[in-house]
C-alpha cells in the first residue's frame, strides 16, 4: 500500500487505538502499552537485519516512548516496592533502547524484549476480578 492510502490507514489504527483506550480499563491499557512494545521491538529487530535504519529509528522511538509511558502510570503511593523496582527496570529498559538505536544491537533489543515478555506474563496472570 502506497501514498496517501498509507497515511489514511495509519491514521485509521491511531484513532482506533485512541478509541480502545478510551473505552478500556486501566488494565487493559497496560496490557495494550506491553503488547506494543514487543511488537515494535521485534519490527526493529527485522528492520535492523534488513538494514533499514531510519525504520528502526521509528520503531525503537515509538517503543521508547510506550515505555516511558509505562514508567510515568506507575502508582508509586500504591505500588510500594513493587512500583520502585519497575520504575528502575523501566529506567534501564530505555538506556538499552536507545543503545540499541546507536549501535543497531539486537542484544540489548533480546534484553529490553524477555523483560518485557515477563512484565507482560505477570500482568496477563492478574485474575479478572482484580483487574478494574
Amino acid at each position: 500500500m502506497a501514498g496517501p492510502m498509507r497515511g489514511s490507514m495509519k491514521a485509521y489504527k491511531s484513532v482506533a487505538l485512541d478509541s480502545q483506550k478510551t473505552v478500556a480499563t486501566p488494565y487493559k491499557v497496560v496490557q495494550m502499552l506491553l503488547a506494543g512494545a514487543l511488537e515494535r521491538l521485534a519490527k526493529a529487530r527485522v528492520a535492523i537485519d534488513k538494514e533499514k535504519f531510519a525504520e528502526r529509528g521509528e520503531l525503537l522511538s515509538a517503543t521508547l516512548m510506550i515505555v516511558a509511558e509505562l514508567r510515568m502510570a506507575l502508582d508509586h503511593d500504591a505500588g510500594g516496592e513493587i512500583s520502585a523496582n519497575l520504575d528502575n527496570l523501566y529506567e534501564f529498559m530505555m538506556g538499552e533502547i536507545v543503545q540499541a538505536n546507536i549501535h543497531d544491537d539486537v542484544d540489548k533489543l533480546e534484553t529490553v524484549s524477555r523483560l518485557l515478555r515477563e512484565i507482560k506474563e505477570g500482568w496477563d496472570a492478574i485474575p479478572v476480578s482484580e483487574q478494574e
